[in-house]
């Protein structure tokens, strides 16, 4: 194992994203579930504003649990955007990170994903799921 590789090495770089002023709750979600990820940069061209993840959006359909997901997911998704429910300002990491950093962020965090990114560009994004991976490659 490389003590000092960065997060280059496992960072996810062909990114799905929302625009802030195109988007809302329901199209992340859906975007989400046809790509089949759990978290989704929030961008304004490639400037990184926030992320919102699968789990920001399952907390605003509380109807969910009783059996009433459609109705309460459309009457929510028509009264919230995006910036209601997504997270402004997230942490983020730079491809000079090393994956020994990002993984420190993220046990030490309640989040899943750290969005890369050089200058204010978005690049790349770190998930859990990519430092587990990582890891199950070493051995």
């Amino acid at each position: 194992m490389k003590k000092r590789a960065k997060v280059t090495e496992i960072m996810s770089t062909k990114l799905m994203t929302i625009n802030l002023h195109d988007g809302n709750p329901e199209l992340a979600k859906e975007i989400m579930e046809e790509n089949q990820i759990r978290h989704l940069p929030v961008v304004s061209g490639e400037k990184l504003l926030g992320i919102i993840s699968l789990t920001d959006i399952h907390r605003i359909s509380f109807g969910a649990n009783y059996g009433q997901e459609g109705l309460v997911d459309k009457a929510i998704f028509e009264y919230l955007n995006l910036a209601n429910v997504m997270v402004h300002n997230p942490v983020v990491i730079t491809p000079e990170t090393t994956i020994r950093e990002a993984a420190e962020i993220l046990g030490r965090e309640e989040f899943h994903a750290l969005p890369v990114v050089d200058a204010d560009d978005l690049v790349g994004i770190v998930t859990s799921t990519d430092l587990i991976n990582y890891l199950l490659d070493q051995f």
